[in-house]
């Protein structure tokens, strides 16, 4: 059922600003809400919009926790109301918070990172640059690397190739600009998402709002910022939320939206303090003699709260200028309220717009006091369209329809009751089971006689019985007829409640079955009975199929995350402008992004992209690793490629940087195979060219060494001419030598021989004149007689040179 309501009636929104601003317009607003949603609030409280839902969303979490009321089984067993022969466990069986732990606790463990990109047009014009740099860069590798050579200087644009890791491609230079290009501006932005989702502890907000998206179909959270704490993030309960009737799942065209809180008094002053006692006295007494708008878990009012309604109003301002012109033709802006009319003047003229803007307020359910009613400060408006504001309130219920909210719970509750009537049912029939026994014949027994004496007692024939299994009977009475009491002991067999047992197990294995029909959660999603005889890829298929049920639940939180991180970024402005809330800022963020942060503070224009770059899930890393392993093993891909693609957390990505590293490598190959057919054919032309050398050079030996040959033969025909002429010589010149020695020896024996006759001749003249002289001297003396003979040593004659003479 949808709770809708005609009877409300909010304010006219086409008045003056001024009446906008004023309590009484504020009240209006109050009244309206609370017209659609607490109309005929008191005892019929359950059925206004407000108490259905708080009353639906309270009885799933009671389905989602395994404490649903009892009464309705009781109710159902009963007779007329009367229990008393019922002895059974009314204990709900937690069927359902099985499911939804393992939805909860599967989509808790998926992390995201998240992405910012700046989308201003100075950061796109310097992303623009970049690439274009990086493009020229490539074209003019070749050329930039010869003037580095020749001239010392590198004429690079770009970093990258200043340091020579160029992209190869156009496509490389996308994925890069996708997976490594970052602004200083858009990591700054993303760190500090980043720490105000740490500071307020997001992770545990995201799992609330997992949890309320299972159970009750919607989740919201609140973004809002204030001087004390900065920009804050809290978790709202849908049970209290309030809001325009909308059929869009993402809330996004809301007018109002509110919470309901309990507030005690003293929390109230202290948020108001502006309120007497007089005030507090009349909310106290109004809220103990009036019945309370909310309910506690028990159902119980309480008097020491204050049910307080706070919410934000969407409306347009009309924002008017007066356009003066000066005295040197330049024209000045002024604003004014927008009642400004002036008549028509040359002097100056109107110019007018408007915006959306939006009024907070605080009201006291059903009494006429507002306790406040402004309007917002530090409104967030995305910078592309600053007309545009948006609420503070993010709200998703992915499976609404005509304002009718659908959960995974809601869809499962009959099928929870069945099967706890079911286990009721199985033990009411235990209940009643009893064990089975033995028909003992008594009148058998006494025909009986054991042999020593006595008969056979049903006391000590159950003991045999029991013991052995055995009985002891007789066909014949003792008088020789025929003895119908034989077999005096017979089992009994009780298998009534066995058929029912069966039955009630198969009814609650239907019902169970019908649950994982119904959500999707197949036993392959919890691992509860796989199929022994199913391969591992069959059961991989239905576990993924089993997240695909349920992957709207994901892309629910994913968009709350979202919708909460682009609040943060709106509102980062806002906290630089504050010093308490900058100085915060600078101490919790890198040391680095401090000037990124100035900058912000002293431009404050960039306008930022927010995306969630989910983490993959175990199916889709299988996937990815199993196409990593294919290229590995074809070659297409380099173990550092691989290490680098499983870094990448979009498989997107990482599948389109396989495409590209196993394109680029087979560039790569095929430029080695020309390269190696190139030089192969290089090598061949020079190994024929060698060889053709080399047999010429052979060539040019052998007919070197033939000349060689012939030079050096004729060289030794000549040298033995020369050595046998010069041996001629030298054998003439010896031959003449001789001669002439032959010839000077025999003119000298001749001379010799000459001069001997001639000496021999004056010795014997001497001896002739020595003997005169002697013979003279005798003759004067006289002396004796002379011997004149000779002793022997004389030679007479000469000798020739005829035995020197050649033979």
């Amino acid at each position: 059922m949808v709770y809708t309501t005609t009877q409300s009636s909010f304010p006219d929104q086409v008045v003056p600003d001024a009446e906008k601003d004023s309590l009484d317009y504020g009240l209006q607003v109050g009244r309206a809400i609370e017209g659609e949603w607490w109309d005929g609030a008191g005892s019929n409280w359950g059925n206004t919009r407000y108490g259905f839902n708080y009353a639906n969303f309270h009885r799933l979490r009671l389905y989602a926790r395994g404490e649903q009321s009892i009464q309705k089984y009781k109710d159902e067993l009963a007779i007329n109301g009367d229990l008393s022969y019922l002895n059974i466990d009314w204990k709900p069986i937690p069927v359902i918070p099985k499911f939804v732990d393992i939805v909860v606790n599967g989509m808790s463990q998926r992390n995201h990172e998240i992405k910012a990109y700046s989308q201003d047009p100075g950061s796109v014009r310097a992303k623009t640059m970049f690439a274009s740099d990086v493009m020229q860069d490539m074209q003019q590798q070749e050329l930039n690397a010869m003037l580095k050579q020749a001239t010392g200087i590198d004429f690079a644009k770009s970093d990258l190739g200043k340091e020579n890791i160029l992209p190869e491609s156009k496509e490389e230079l996308e994925l890069y600009l996708q997976l490594n290009y970052k602004q200083q501006i858009e990591i700054s932005q993303e760190e500090l998402i980043n720490n105000f989702l740490d500071k307020n502890k997001y992770q545990l907000i995201k799992r609330r709002l997992i949890e309320d998206l299972t159970i009750i179909g919607i989740a919201a959270t609140k973004t809002s910022f204030n001087q004390a704490e900065g920009i804050t993030v809290d978790y709202v309960d849908p049970a209290n939320v309030v809001y325009s009737y909308t059929e869009d799942p993402n809330f996004e065209d809301l007018y109002y939206v509110g919470e309901v809180k309990n507030i005690s008094l003293p929390e109230l002053k202290k948020e108001f303090p502006y309120l007497t006692n007089e005030d507090l006295k009349e909310i106290q007494s109004y809220n103990s003699n009036h019945y309370n708008y909310t309910h506690n878990y028990d159902s119980n009012n309480d008097d020491n709260t204050v049910q307080v309604i706070y919410f934000e109003y969407k409306t347009f301002k009309n924002q008017v200028f007066k356009i003066k012109q000066t005295d040197f033709g330049l024209e000045k802006a002024i604003e004014k309220t927008d009642e400004f009319n002036p008549p028509e003047s040359d002097n100056f003229k109107k110019a007018f717009r408007a915006i959306e803007v939006l009024y907070s307020g605080a009201k006291i359910l059903g009494h006429n006091k507002m306790l406040k009613w402004e309007l917002a400060e530090n409104m967030t408006r995305p910078y592309a369209d600053t007309t545009k504001v948006q609420m503070n309130y993010s709200i998703c219920a992915p499976k609404m329809y005509k304002g009718r909210i659908e959960s995974l719970v809601s869809r499962i509750t009959s099928f929870a009751d069945m099967i706890q009537l079911t286990h009721l049912k199985l033990q009411q029939v235990m209940s009643r089971m009893v064990p089975d026994g033995v028909y003992l014949d008594v009148d058998g027994l006494a025909e009986v006689d054991l042999g020593n004496g006595t008969n056979y007692n049903p006391a000590e024939a159950l003991n045999m019985y029991f013991q052995t299994g055995s009985i002891v009977g007789r066909s014949l009475t003792q008088d020789g007829d025929l003895n119908r009491g034989k077999v005096p002991i017979q089992e009994l067999q009780t298998s009534s409640g066995q058929a029912k047992i069966a039955s009630l197990i198969n009814t609650y294995q239907y019902y169970l079955q019908m649950i994982r029909d119904v959500t999707g959660l197949n036993e392959a999603r919890d691992g509860s009975t796989p199929d022994k005889d199913a391969l591992v890829g069959i059961q991989k298929l239905a576990a993924a199929n089993s997240n695909t049920a349920t992957r709207h639940i994901l892309q629910a939180s994913l968009y709350l995350t979202l919708k909460t991180c682009e609040n943060i970024s709106l509102r980062v402005s806002d906290a630089i402008k504050f010093p308490l809330t900058y100085s915060s800022l600078i101490h919790s963020i890198n040391p680095f992004n401090v000037e990124a942060l100035a900058e912000m503070k002293e431009k404050n224009i960039f306008d930022f992209g927010i995306y969630l770059e989910l983490e993959p899930d175990e199916e889709d890393k299988a996937k990815l690793e199993q196409n990593i392993q294919i290229a590995l093993q074809s070659g297409s891909i380099d173990l550092e490629d691989a290490i680098d693609i499983r870094n990448i957390k979009n498989i997107d990505l990482a599948n389109q940087s396989i495409k590209l590293k196993r394109r680029n490598k087979e560039e790569r190959m095929q430029a080695a195979q020309q390269a190696n057919i190139q030089a192969q054919a290089q090598a061949n032309a020079q190994a024929s060219e060698a060889a053709a050398l080399a047999e010429l050079q052979k060539q040019q030996a052998l007919n070197a060494s033939k000349v060689e040959l012939e030079k050096a033969k004729a060289g030794f025909e000549l040298e033995k001419l020369r050595t046998e002429a010069s041996l001629k010589q030298q054998l003439m010149q010896v031959e003449f030598d001789f001669n002439m020695q032959l010839t000077q020896a025999r003119e000298g024996a001749k001379k010799t021989n000459e001069e001997y006759k001639e000496d021999r001749k004056d010795e014997r003249t001497k001896i002739q004149a020595t003997q005169q002289s002697e013979l003279i001297e005798q003759r004067k003396g006289a002396a004796g007689p002379k011997n004149f003979e000779s002793a022997g040593f004389d030679t007479m004659g000469g000798f020739g040179l005829e035995q020197f003479d050649p033979k």
